[in-house]
C-alpha cells in the first residue's frame, strides 16, 4: 500500500519521503524558516515540517510562570510559547514559500484548536507527534479531516501504539518507528523495530523519524526498508533553542539525501542476476564454466 502526500508518494515502491522537520528551530523569525525551507529544497527533501500548538492549551499548568532564559529576554514559558508560534499569516508567508521551492509542507498540531487551524490551511497532510500517541480526542479530530496522517511511534508502548491506530484507522495512514531522545544514543534506536511493525500493521508504511547525532542510523533504517525518514534541521547546531543540536546542518541533510539514494539503487530488487559489467571478469577469472 502507498499514501500520497500532495505530489509525493510513500511506499509502494517509491523513493523514500525525506521529511525535513524545521519544528520550532525557526525561533519565531519567518525569514529563519525561510531559510530553513531553503536549505531543505537545496538538499533534496520533499517536504517540509513545523509544529503548531495553541499554547493555553499545550503549556501544563505547573510550567506556565516559570521563568524561562530567553534571546527575547526573560519571560514566564506561556510568554515564550506564544513567542515562538507563528500565525495565519506567517504561515501562509512559509506555506508559499515552500511551494514556490518544490516542497510539500505540514506541521505537527498539538490540541484541536491547531487541527482546525491548520485545515483552513488545507495542509496535504497531518503528522501526530509521539508525545500525542496518546491523545485520543486529538487523534480523533485529525483522523475526521480525511486527511494522509503520518504517526511517530516514540515514548510509546505498543498497546498505545494499537490504540492510536484503532482509532486513525490504517488508510492513508503512515508510521514512523521513533525513540524520543534527544540526542539519541545509537543503543536505543532499535531500528529492528522497523520489521516489526511492517509486520504488524500490513500494507501501512513505515518510515523512520530520527533524533541521533549523525547519518549512520537514519542511512541503516532505509536499508531496512524505511519508506520515509525525518530528521530535525538546523542552520547552526548551537543556536538557542532545545532541538537544534540534535539536528542535521544544511551539509548533513544534504548528504543525507544523497546517500539515501544511493542506498535505495544498491538494494536492488532480490532477484539474482549476472550483469552485463560481470561478463569480462568471469571470462577472464573463471577457470570453471557451467
Amino acid at each position: 500500500m502507498s499514501v500520497m502526500i500532495g505530489s509525493r508518494q510513500i511506499g509502494g515502491g517509491a523513493p523514500a519521503l525525506v521529511i525535513a522537520e524545521i519544528g520550532l528551530n525557526h525561533n519565531g523569525s519567518v525569514e529563519l524558516a525561510k531559510q530553513l525551507i531553503d536549505v531543505a529544497a537545496d538538499a533534496g527533501a520533499d517536504a517540509v515540517k513545523f509544529q503548531k500548538r495553541t499554547p493555553e492549551i499545550c503549556t501544563p499548568e505547573h510550567m506556565r510562570d516559570v521563568p524561562r532564559e530567553t534571546p527575547w529576554g526573560t519571560m514566564t514559558y506561556l510568554e515564550y510559547r506564544h513567542r515562538v508560534e507563528f500565525g495565519r499569516d506567517e504561515y501562509i508567508e512559509i506555506g508559499d514559500h515552500a511551494v514556490m521551492r518544490g516542497l510539500e509542507w505540514f506541521a505537527s498540531p498539538w490540541d484541536v484548536p491547531s487541527v482546525e487551524f491548520l485545515e483552513e490551511l488545507d495542509v496535504v497532510a497531518h503528522k501526530v507527534a509521539s508525545a500525542s500517541v496518546t491523545d485520543l480526542e486529538l487523534l480523533a479530530a485529525l483522523r475526521d479531516t480525511g486527511k494522509p496522517i503520518i504517526l511517530s511511534t516514540g515514548m510509546s508502548t505498543m498497546p498505545e501504539i494499537d490504540r492510536a491506530v484503532d482509532t486513525l484507522g490504517t488508510s492513508d495512514l503512515t508510521i514512523l518507528h521513533a525513540t524520543s531522545t534527544y540526542p539519541l544514543e545509537p543503543t536505543e534506536a532499535n531500528l529492528r523495530m522497523i520489521p516489526v511493525l511492517r509486520d504488524r500493521f500490513p500494507g501501512v508504511p513505515i518510515g523512520y523519524s530520527g533524533h541521533e547525532r549523525g547519518l549512520q542510523i537514519s542511512l541503516a533504517a532505509v536499508a531496512l526498508g524505511a519508506v520515509a525518514v525525518e530528521r530535525h534541521i538546523t542552520l547552526d547546531r548551537t543556536m538557542w533553542g532545545s532541538d537544534h543540536a540534535a539536528s542535521l546542518e544544511p551539509g548533513g541533510l544534504a548528504t543525507l539525501v544523497r546517500d539515501i539514494r544511493i542506498i535505495e539503487a544498491a538494494r536492488g530488487d532480490g532477484v539474482k542476476h549476472v550483469y552485463a559489467s560481470e561478463e569480462a571478469p568471469r571470462a577472464k577469472l573463471r577457470r570453471v564454466l557451467s
